[in-house]
């Protein structure tokens, strides 16, 4: 059986506008989105087969490696789309921190369909790749390019921003994980009640009121942004302190590229 393995990188949000509510339930956004050198790597073997099936497993406690998984529900969308059946058998080696604002299921998602591509012989061009990436989520296409792209529509409309490579530190509540769901919904009833402040990105203006752990960071670090839902806050030029109630990664890089396959085993 064949086995590949894709390194799958975390994004930041360089800013996030949140637009107005779209009939699909989702928000149109105008965002700077950056990829970073922070990682999960997953290892995909398939090989067609009568039925399919998806076997998911990895090393961390905090995601599940059932149907509610991102990554099983991307190889679920390929072989729809390929008419294709397969044991696919998946290995999440979970770095990026969960419900963070930084992607870390969506560049999952991503790096499985690209692997399942390579392991199927391409049967999509890139652009049927974001096709299928764009059935899924907000932030799969993005996390198939990386780069610096400006994102629009509910996030899958990408253009290029013009990237730099720089330094950036992150730093996250240890104990603190904010979905998507929670922070678009904190931010279409805090638009009801109270004029919106100009913060770079609107979803940190949206639940910053609620938790005392986002408060303190600000405190801490004035020129931190919070990247997209939330919680993690991101800084360039500046080394995050040591502490024990905090996630911290200093000198993170950004980088020009999006989930890629780092090896081929036949």
């Amino acid at each position: 059986m064949p086995i590949i393995k894709v390194k799958c990188p975390a994004k930041i949000n360089l800013t996030l506008k949140v637009l107005n509510h779209r009939s699909d339930g989702f928000h149109n956004i105008e965002s700077i989105m950056q990829a970073i050198d922070l990682y999960d790597y997953l290892t995909v073997s398939t090989e067609l087969a009568s039925d399919t099936q998806i076997v998911l497993s990895g090393n961390s406690t905090e995601i599940p490696y059932d149907e509610s998984n991102l990554v099983y529900k991307a190889i679920c969308e390929f072989l729809k789309a390929a008419d294709k059946r397969a044991i696919v058998k998946v290995y999440i080696d979970k770095n990026i921190p969960v419900s963070a604002g930084l992607a870390g299921g969506s560049t999952d998602g991503a790096g499985v369909i690209l692997a399942l591509n390579e392991l199927l012989e391409n049967p999509f061009t890139s652009e049927q790749l974001h096709e299928i990436c764009s059935s899924l989520g907000s932030d799969l296409n993005f996390c198939l390019e990386g780069g610096c792209k400006k994102a629009t529509s509910r996030g899958e409309v990408l253009e290029d921003a013009g990237y730099t490579e720089r330094k950036v530190s992150l730093i996250k509540p240890v104990n603190l994980g904010i979905s998507a769901k929670e922070a678009y919904t904190k931010f279409t009833d805090k638009l009801q009640t109270t004029n919106r402040e100009n913060f770079v990105n609107d979803l940190e203006w949206a639940v910053i009121d609620d938790y005392s752990e986002l408060q303190a960071i600000k405190k801490r670090y004035p020129n931190a942004i919070m990247s997209g839902s939330g919680s993690t806050y991101f800084a360039f030029d500046t080394k995050f302190q040591a502490d024990e109630n905090f996630w911290i990664k200093n000198d993170i890089l950004t980088i020009p590229t999006g989930c890629s396959i780092v090896e081929n085993i036949f």
